[in-house]
């Protein structure tokens, strides 16, 4: 007998990053304490800027530990064409866009659950891109997720450059 009342056990993310770390990725680290002391807890490393074709999985996955995913907040100008909302695996899920440039995504789980993931960059190299979730997935990591960029050197690119070392590779 099931009671549909009781809440389903949340399964975790892996909290490594000693798997092959490729473009599509999502690193998460929960903290298992109400005390959490950390600035992120994950970092995701899309494929491209095309929010259609990255958010289904990350939030198919996301889902799959967490449960129901019900908002995500990204960054306006990171984005190409950002919807209102989605509907991934049979559910509507709420897109709130703002011009923040804080290289972030926030994942809204139920009505008050909130995630902070770094965003990577999809140019970054894999090595770079394994520096950065290893330290936003640090459990007493309080360095914000534009510095973790800079320091291993994934800042976002400006897609009105066009030439250069710091050229857009899209």
């Amino acid at each position: 007998m099931s009671d549909s009342g009781t809440p389903r056990a949340t399964r975790l993310l892996p909290d490594t990053v000693h798997q092959v770390v490729r473009p599509g990725t999502a690193v998460v680290r929960l903290e298992t304490t109400h005390d959490r002391r950390g600035v992120l807890d994950g970092a995701w490393w899309p494929r491209s800027r095309d929010i259609a074709a990255e958010l289904p999985g990350l939030i198919t996955a996301l889902t799959e530990y967490l449960g129901p995913v019900t908002r995500v907040g990204l960054d306006a100008g990171a984005w190409e064409e950002l919807p209102t909302r989605m509907t991934i695996d049979d559910r509507v899920v709420h897109i709130d866009s703002s011009p923040v440039g804080d290289d972030t995504v926030l994942i809204t789980r139920g009505e008050q659950d909130l995630f902070s993931l770094l965003v990577i960059p999809p140019h970054a190299t894999p090595d770079a891109a394994r520096a950065a979730m290893a330290e936003a997935v640090r459990a007493d990591s309080v360095t914000q997720a534009d510095q973790i960029l800079i320091d291993t050197g994934t800042e976002r690119v400006d897609p009105s450059i066009t030439e250069g070392p710091w050229a857009d590779p899209q």
